[in-house]
């Protein structure tokens, strides 16, 4: 698709929370946090002219590689909430982009992400093959208080599930979704630490992409402060996630 008359570097779009989205005590589940921030990200691709659709044309899309999402607060069923986005770096094969969300006019969400450039067929990154000189940068302006770090994966780390990526796993790039990752890992939370909002940030590595009937195992480890996931597959690390608890 061409350049959206409407274009601007930095969007805003409203959702409203709707109950399929909500845990059981009416408040934004972290994973579909994550899918609006992400369909918020895709939709300026796609009035910016750099979309799933046009990319194609060139078998590529977009992939995420990092995130990191520090929070607040969360929205509940039936808030409006605001996701504002705009893009920090975005040169050759790799993007930085920055989101955050407001309910009310007050922000409680900020999240920062890192995009890679994936070429569908050869399943490898590549450099952008689209135009972006259009989309105005701003490397100063943050949405989160600490950027990117590299999660530490504790190798005395225990097994607590084995997994098989069903269809329902994958998104239109034909591999397991992002969020996928983060969703069978918070399954093995305690319940009552989700429930009583005591994430105060987490982080999210993806290494290696996941197929259909791919076999992984999860695996974690504790401190006070944090815990840590990681999923392996034939031995080998393909995602890590750090959960940061709330002093």
């Amino acid at each position: 698709m061409p350049i959206s008359p409407n274009f601007t570097s930095v969007l805003s779009k409203d959702w409203e929370i709707n109950f399929t989205q909500c845990t059981p005590n009416g408040y934004l589940k972290y994973t579909d946090m994550c899918n609006l921030l992400q369909l918020t990200a895709a939709a300026h691709s796609e009035v910016g002219g750099i979309s799933f659709t046009d990319m194609q044309e060139f078998d590529q899309a977009w992939v995420l590689s990092r995130m990191r999402v520090e929070v607040t607060a969360l929205p509940k069923w039936q808030d409006v909430v605001t996701v504002k986005t705009w893009i920090n770096s975005l040169e050759n094969s790799r993007s930085v982009r920055a989101l955050e969300m407001y309910v009310n006019g007050k922000k409680i969400i900020g999240s920062e992400t890192f995009w890679a450039v994936f070429n569908t067929k050869a399943r490898r990154p590549e450099g952008l093959a689209l135009p972006f000189e259009h989309f105005e940068l701003f490397p100063d302006k943050r949405a989160t208080i600490d950027g990117f770090s590299k999660i530490s994966v504790n190798p005395e780390k225990e097994s607590v599930f084995e997994k098989t990526v069903y269809l329902s796993d994958l998104d239109i790039v034909n591999h397991a979704n992002n969020v996928k990752y983060l969703e069978w890992c918070l399954d093995h939370v305690d319940s009552n630490k989700i429930l009583n909002q005591e994430i105060d940030s987490f982080e999210m590595n993806f290494m290696k992409e996941l197929s259909l009937k791919d076999n992984v195992v999860i695996h974690e480890s504790e401190t006070a402060a944090n815990t840590t996931f990681s999923i392996t597959k034939d031995d080998k690390t393909c995602f890590a996630l750090q959960l940061n608890w709330k002093k």
